[in-house]
């Protein structure tokens, strides 16, 4: 019976063990898979950004217009996602800030789509007469973008300089503590004399004196 139950506990532990390597296994594919998602979406970026300055500086008209009009949209749209959330890692406050550019991103979003899609337009003259309107959408949402990163850059800024304030006028503090020579060393303090526990038998030789760490070793007597 004893065996039988060793058995058993041996077996379930060896499914325990399966399971558990089955999700680390799983959970190492799906970190793997993520991994590899954001380096392909980071090269398809950069090589529609390379595409569309290549459009901006090469062409001239509505194919320009609107490579321009992507690119400044794009590149406000990025720079206000890092700061936002490379600052909330040190400032929590900065959590309600994220969610209004997340609302933002919506909007940013929707207009990058359709000055994508106006790029294979044909109807020219049509894609030309809606630039103003294009144009007036894009200079809001990154109006909108920069003041948030800006807003954010200026907070972190000031938490910053406040803190260089603090800690410069304890230092000023600590500098002029270490520099009080009225205050007495520790050389200079007295000692305390030594005191016996037991009497001392008065044939046995004295004990010699206590010795301090911040003592010189005294030197043995020369003998003839």
């Amino acid at each position: 019976m004893e065996a039988a139950f060793i058995i058993v506990a041996v077996v379930l532990l060896l499914v325990a063990l399966l399971g558990l390597g089955a999700y680390v296994a799983t959970k190492a594919v799906k970190a793997a898979a993520r991994g590899v998602d954001r380096t392909i979406t980071q090269a398809r970026r950069t090589v529609e950004d390379t595409t569309l300055k290549a459009r901006s500086f090469g062409q001239v008209g509505v194919s320009g217009a609107l490579a321009q009009l992507r690119l400044d949209l794009r590149a406000s749209m990025r720079a206000t996602q890092q700061a936002l959330y490379q600052g909330v890692q040190a400032d929590a406050s900065l959590k309600e800030s994220i969610g209004l550019f997340e609302r933002l991103s919506q909007h940013g979003h929707e207009l990058d789509d359709e000055l994508k899609r106006l790029e294979a337009e044909p109807d020219r003259k049509r894609t030309a007469d809606s630039l103003p309107e294009l144009r007036e959408r894009t200079a809001q949402i990154k109006q909108a973008a920069d003041s948030l990163r800006w807003a954010a850059r200026d907070r972190a800024r000031r938490f910053a300089s406040d803190d260089l304030s603090d800690l410069s006028a304890q230092i000023e503090v600590e500098s002029g503590a270490l520099r009080d020579w009225s205050r007495a060393s520790v050389d200079d303090l007295p000692h305390p004399a030594p005191t016996w526990t037991t009497p001392q038998p008065a044939l046995t030789e004295p004990a010699p004196a206590p010795q301090y760490p911040w003592q010189k070793t005294r030197r043995p007597e020369a003998t003839t």
